[in-house]
């Protein structure tokens, strides 16, 4: 081969590849150009035209309708569902995981999981037309362990945002290193509902996470943050039964908005709560003084935080072991006989751990109530 040739063989294979692109480019505007279809939701409710070609979770965001989605989209939470009453093809193997069998033959679908490729009807609770994206300012960040962030937010003047403690908000954070366009996360609201200036969320840092990453390296004080909320059913459910609350990190955050909640309206006076936290050491542990003082204020509250790998020298004279031990030593030996509820927050599995401990307690499982992140 000559020198010639040498030279221009990488020039006329990227001439080629520059062709094969642009090729490939053409075919796939055609081939997945759907035009625009319509979203009738709830039977002629709300009606929607939109481009085709796009997920339904975020074609509906786009049109200011949220559909719950803790992992922002990724398919791996399972939260995302609507009630599909159109033929969108066979449930994916990426829905099924995360759908019962009554769902799938009532044809409930992740909205993250189905491409609108032509009309389609839909079912959602009525609710979700009451879920709204705010620009917030963030007024304060405070690190409360080594890894989790107390993010207080500012919302809109004359902003009404009603909600429940216990719900949480999509936290959205920009296009930075990792991303290439907004992302959002769920996490519950820490704050008390009656503040209705401020929102409040505790993050904790987990190493890789897209969001996290971003509030604990980049997120500064005056800055503006999208935030879809409320979402999430997740609340205290007005029976008089006795709390059985279990969280361990971030799961902190709403039992602070409860907690808080309760002292607002009088109703720790009137009911009994145990309120369990498990943490590795004492560097994991937060809002000591605070959690004491109302187990000093209030007969009624119970607060038993419990180490995992208590640390010798740390000075920690609490409970120690997993937080699921502790839980069965205090449901076998200390809390009183009667009518109790179960409030969990954690990680997935600390939560099936402590579902397992309760119904060995006897206690029953329509009564324990949680929100599972993924």
């Amino acid at each position: 081969m000559t020198m010639e040739a040498l030279l221009l063989a990488p020039v006329s294979l990227g001439f080629i590849s520059a062709i094969l692109g642009a090729l490939i480019s053409v075919t796939d505007s055609v081939v997945n150009n759907y035009g625009e279809v319509d979203i009738n939701i709830n039977n002629g409710k709300k009606s929607l035209k939109v481009k085709g070609g796009s997920p339904l979770l975020g074609t509906l965001a786009e049109k200011d309708i949220f559909i719950p989605s803790a992992c922002g989209g990724r398919g791996s939470c399972g939260a995302c569902k609507v009630q599909v009453l159109s033929d969108v093809g066979p449930h994916l193997p990426t829905e099924i995981p995360y759908l019962t069998k009554e769902e799938q033959a009532q044809n409930v679908r992740l909205s993250c999981q189905i491409k609108l490729k032509a009309g389609i009807e839909i079912q959602i609770p009525e609710a979700l037309f009451n879920i709204r994206k705010l620009k917030t300012k963030v007024k304060k960040i405070t690190s409360v362990t080594h890894d989790i962030r107390e993010v207080l937010l500012e919302v809109p003047e004359g902003t009404d945002l009603p909600y429940v403690p216990g719900q949480y908000g999509q936290f959205e954070v920009p296009p930075y290193d990792k991303i290439k366009e907004p992302t959002q996360r769920a996490y519950s609201f820490s704050s008390n509902p009656n503040d209705k200036k401020h929102l409040e969320f505790l993050i904790r840092l987990v190493p890789g996470g897209i969001v996290t990453s971003y509030v604990h390296q980049h997120l500064k004080e005056g800055q503006t943050i999208n935030v879809v909320a409320p979402v999430g059913e997740f609340h205290v459910h007005d029976t008089g039964a006795q709390m059985i609350c279990v969280a361990g990190g971030s799961g902190m955050a709403p039992f602070k908005s409860i907690f808080a909640n309760m002292v607002d309206s009088g109703e720790i006076d009137k009911r009994e709560v145990w309120y369990f936290f498990g943490a590795r050491t004492t560097k994991d542990i937060f809002y000591l003084d605070w959690l004491s003082e109302l187990e000093k204020k209030y007969p009624t509250f119970h607060f038993i935080a419990a180490l995992s790998e208590p640390q010798e020298g740390d000075g920690w004279t609490g409970e120690t072991g997993l937080i699921t031990d502790v839980l069965h030593k205090y449901l076998t030996t200390v809390i009183s006989e009667g009518n109790k509820e179960g409030y969990l927050c954690g990680s997935p599995g600390m939560l099936d751990a402590c579902m397992a401990v309760m119904r060995k307690n006897n206690m029953q499982e329509d009564k324990i109530y949680f929100d599972k992140f993924a």
